[in-house]
């Protein structure tokens, strides 16, 4: 019911204030309790890259019937970002810290869409570093807790309190 949309969960903070952004409600998680250090690894530029002109070029590549897109073009252009990277993948195979943390965990959903999108395409693209990272995070347990299927809000179901 907090939910403009009603698709995603939201977090509703004491006092009413309503958080519907991922970004904003994982950066507000890790400052109640941070116990892996996830927001050494918070690089603001590298995710909004992510959040802006990668997520631009994904929606116009997985659905470019809904945008009037040409859709090689875009993910052409999505391909030389997960390129980029891939090349800071290399370095300790995370993106800002030597372990998974906030930037890996805001970006990786999206490289996930991307790989799913035409997964032929992307198993056969010259970029192991990302691959192994993909692969390493949808095997995390970190993956399983956090992936768990819903079915979709409906004013007359039960509410969903998180954690469950």
């Amino acid at each position: 019911a907090a939910s403009a949309k009603g698709t995603v969960p939201v977090l509703v903070l004491p006092g009413g204030r309503v958080v519907d952004q991922s970004l904003d409600i994982m950066r507000w998680a890790l400052g109640v309790a941070d116990p892996q250090h996830w927001l050494d690894g918070d690089d603001q530029a590298l995710i909004a890259i992510n959040d802006g002109v990668f997520k631009h070029h994904l929606d116009r590549y997985k659905y470019p019937e809904r945008h009037g897109s040409d859709r090689l073009a875009h993910r052409a252009a999505a391909t030389d970002i997960l390129a980029s990277l891939d090349t800071r993948l290399q370095a300790n195979g995370h993106l800002v810290t030597p372990w998974f943390a906030l930037a890996d965990m805001a970006i990786a959903p999206f490289v996930r869409q991307f790989a799913a999108t035409d997964p032929g395409y992307f198993d056969a693209l010259p970029l192991p570093a990302l691959r192994d990272w993909r692969d390493r995070y949808l095997a995390s347990p970190v993956f399983a807790a956090i992936m768990p299927k819903f079915e979709p809000w409906a004013p007359h179901a039960a509410p969903m309190a998180f954690p469950a």
